[in-house]
């Protein structure tokens, strides 16, 4: 039922983008990617070869302009597992609807935490195996939350998410998650971001967290700390010793290829490095390669990853 409502709803959106719409103040746009690599997973001693996506996705976005001073916007977005071994193979990310002016903006849906969104792009191999919330916690979507958005105060921004106890992954627990953010995350508006979170009771975890990423000629260094502590399991509260982590990261690009590297690391649980570079073959499309290497402490063998991929922008 998931996989017709969703094609449906992409046929549609399709559909709405090339016709000429009745309300100009109301633009509608179809965007998403295809990441899909061709890797060998080596995972405690037992090594799959796999043709598998990663976060591959699509979804709408809109606003509307409802005065001088007020305007509407909202997002759909699904994943799409093109590796599924059914075809019903869509999962729900964001789908927000929210309201946005002079204050900021303000929505609600299910959305990023801020703490997750405060990450920026520090981690260099986000949704690949290498992605950071293999050993960190607070990488996360949920399904009842309330935002809110500061407007920009000298490169400032501060946010708040609520996560209501009725959502499921809450362990019955009011959450919130909360940021205060410096600089543009894309590194093209200025030279630096950071960024320090905090998560209060979300799915189970008291949390923080702090990102700095910068930009120096083709070089760009990023670095993050996190400190986490499990509060709540299976809706009971849990008294346990936080435990620390950090990461590394580095980009360093040559013409159309980026060199990448990062090294990261959790207190009794593990390490982790990875190495890849990727080939934009034009502004939308690129192919890519990665090695990652992960050590858990729980487990006398490492983990290994080496893939190549193709992704394309939409």
């Amino acid at each position: 039922m998931m996989n017709v409502f969703c094609k449906t709803l992409l046929a549609s959106a399709l559909a709405s983008a090339t016709l000429a719409s009745a309300y100009a103040a109301e633009p509608l746009t179809v965007y998403g990617k295809l990441n899909v690599t061709a890797q060998s997973n080596d995972e405690k001693g037992d090594a799959t070869t796999t043709i598998q996506s990663n976060a591959s996705r699509f979804g709408v976005k809109g606003n509307f302009e409802l005065s001088s001073s007020l305007e509407a916007f909202y997002t759909v977005e699904y994943e799409v597992d093109t590796g599924a071994a059914t075809s019903d193979n869509f999962k729900a990310r964001n789908q927000f609807v929210g309201l946005k002016g002079a204050f900021g903006s303000f929505s609600v849906g299910r959305n990023d935490t801020l703490l997750k969104i405060s990450q920026g792009n520090v981690d260099q191999f986000n949704d690949l195996s290498g992605d950071l919330k293999s050993l960190f916690k607070g990488d996360n979507r949920l399904g009842q939350t309330a935002t809110y958005l500061s407007p920009s105060i000298s490169g400032f921004v501060f946010g708040a998410t609520y996560a209501a106890e009725g959502d499921a992954d809450q362990q019955g627990q009011d959450g919130f998650s909360l940021a205060a953010m410096y600089g543009d995350a894309k590194l093209k508006k200025s030279p630096i971001y950071a960024a320090i979170a905090y998560d209060s009771d979300v799915k189970g975890y008291e949390i923080l967290r702090a990102s700095v990423q910068g930009k120096i000629a083709d070089l760009t260094l990023g670095g993050m700390y996190q400190q986490q502590e499990e509060t709540y399991k299976n809706a009971l509260p849990v008294t346990t010793d936080s435990v620390n982590g950090y990461l590394f990261s580095a980009a360093y690009d040559i013409d159309a290829v980026t060199l990448k590297a990062q090294y990261q690391d959790m207190e009794d649980k593990g390490d982790s490095w990875s190495v890849g570079a990727d080939y934009e073959l034009a502004k939308p499309t690129k192919v890519f390669a990665f090695y990652t290497n992960r050590s858990l402490e729980a487990s006398t063998d490492d983990d290994k990853y080496i893939g190549v991929g193709l992704e394309h922008k939409f």
